[in-house]
């Protein structure tokens, strides 16, 4: 296929060109991975200026995106692409196969780095989903910053650099200037631009923080939105209702109400604790429970009475399913069994291509694994979230899997939400783009409150 970059992507590949540390802060669906080829390419085989290309990507984005997409392209087609994946003796083999470029999981950085120690060979490193490196304290960064100096170009690819706020970019343009911006320590960064919140958790922006970083990182950061740079087919978000019938709808309460009193209202709830009980109650609107011991119980079956009906509706259309836990996959499954669906786990590389090629009619994929770099759109234009979770930047970059380019069909957003539990509480924070952390923590309060009024 003949590239013909539009004028955004050849902005972005010339920068590249001159860069020798650069963000490209694209959003979802403005082709990254082949500005990012087109770049190494150029550098490599007509201007001589790199060797070695380390890419740091997702599990799945690893195995088989980057490969595919050099050979998709009439001018990449001199790229060598290697995966180093797998068992030790698996990587080591592929470390040892002559290629342009080197695709490993960010799993392994660590490892890969005390392979090389001091003989690290790779001129030029790019991390694919930069955003998995905004914590300073996980051993990939610390590998990476190890490392650093032996870099002569680094690239970070990402379309949600700061998922949780501005705190989140300090690792990563660390990563990219060696501390020149943004403060050689964290420690400074903070003291510098943000405050600790009233309630002594989490820090806030100090005001013009936020203009002042973007400032800093002007010159070494290329930030863009889709929406200014490409004609996408229309998205639609849909909420479907799951009401309770009373006999279940009075069980939930109950269980819902036990939970949250079994929290001390002596007690400061913290981030963990939250977390746990949050979880609890999304598994209760979804119809099961896991025990201390991991057994499952089954609660109700609303939602997968919903889902089956959805489905249904949809004619034989095919459906990119969004599941939150285990057994949630389970109990789709066991759902689905009676049908003659095409039912399929998205796990390899070939379901991506089966899914594309209208093998599937129903795709299941948690969106930890699914929402990363996977092209998927030409596979159906409806995705369904049977559960929902917190994390706002999974859900943006999961449901860009479809409603990216090449997407000829308006993208249909399913999302089966039970009315009254905790549901609406994720749902209308990730409406208003609030999913962050102190969201999940205040909403909780507020329906502990709730409970215990009731109770008064």
């Amino acid at each position: 296929m003949k590239f013909k970059p539009h004028a955004y992507q050849s902005y972005c590949i010339n920068r590249l060109l001159v860069d020798p540390a650069l963000g490209l802060f694209l959003d979802m669906g403005l082709g990254k991975t082949v500005i990012t080829l087109t770049a190494i390419n150029d550098l490599k085989y007509n201007r001589f200026a790199i060797s070695k290309v380390l890419i740091i990507a997702p599990k799945k984005v690893a195995e088989a995106t980057w490969a595919k997409e050099a050979a998709k392209w009439d001018h990449l087609h001199m790229l060598r692409v290697i995966p180093v994946l797998g068992t030790l003796a698996k990587r080591v083999r592929a470390l040892n196969t002559p290629a342009d470029i080197y695709v490993i999981n960010r799993e392994n950085v660590q490892w890969l780095v005390e392979y090389y120690r001091n003989a690290w060979p790779f001129d030029t490193v790019i991390v694919d989903e930069f955003s998995s490196f905004k914590n300073h304290q996980a051993k990939r960064f610390k590998s990476l910053t190890w490392v650093r100096k032996h870099i002569t170009r680094f690239i970070g690819l990402t379309g949600t650099p700061a998922p949780n706020g501005l705190l989140d970019l300090w690792a990563q343009v660390f990563l990219l200037d060696e501390g020149k911006r943004l403060e050689k320590f964290i420690t400074h960064y903070r003291e510098k631009y943000f405050e600790q919140n009233y309630d002594g958790f989490g820090y806030e922006l100090k005001p013009g923080s936020a203009e002042a970083i973007q400032q800093k990182i002007a010159d070494i950061c290329v930030s863009m939105k889709a929406e200014d740079y490409l004609e996408l087919p229309e998205c639609i978000s849909i909420t479907v209702p799951v009401i309770l019938d009373p006999k279940t709808r009075k069980a939930y309460e109950e269980l819902e109400r036990k939970m949250i009193l079994e929290v001390n209202p002596e007690t400061v709830i913290d981030v963990t604790s939250a977390a746990a009980l949050s979880n609890k109650l999304l598994q209760l609107c979804n119809g099961a429970l896991y025990d201390e011991d991991r057994g499952v119980h089954e609660i109700h079956q609303c939602k997968i009475e919903a889902f089956m009906e959805l489905v249904e509706g949809l004619n034989g259309k095919p459906a990119l399913v969004y599941y939150n836990f285990k057994h949630d996959l389970v109990r789709i499954k066991k759902a689905l069994s009676g049908t003659s669906l095409r039912l399929r786990e998205l796990r390899t590389p070939q379901d991506e291509t089966d899914w594309n090629a209208g093998k599937v009619d129903i795709l299941l994929a948690h969106p930890a694994s699914a929402a990363y770099g996977l092209n998927l759109q030409d596979g159906g234009n409806h995705e369904i979230w049977f559960g929902l979770n917190w994390s706002l930047e999974l859900y943006q970059q999961a449901n860009k899997r479809l409603h990216r380019q090449g997407q000829t069909q308006k993208v249909i957003i399913h999302h089966l939400v039970v009315e009254g539990g905790r549901d609406e509480d994720v749902m209308s924070a990730l409406v208003d783009k609030g999913a962050t952390q102190e969201t999940l923590m205040q909403s909780l309060k507020a329906r502990i409150e709730k409970v215990r009024e009731g109770l008064a």
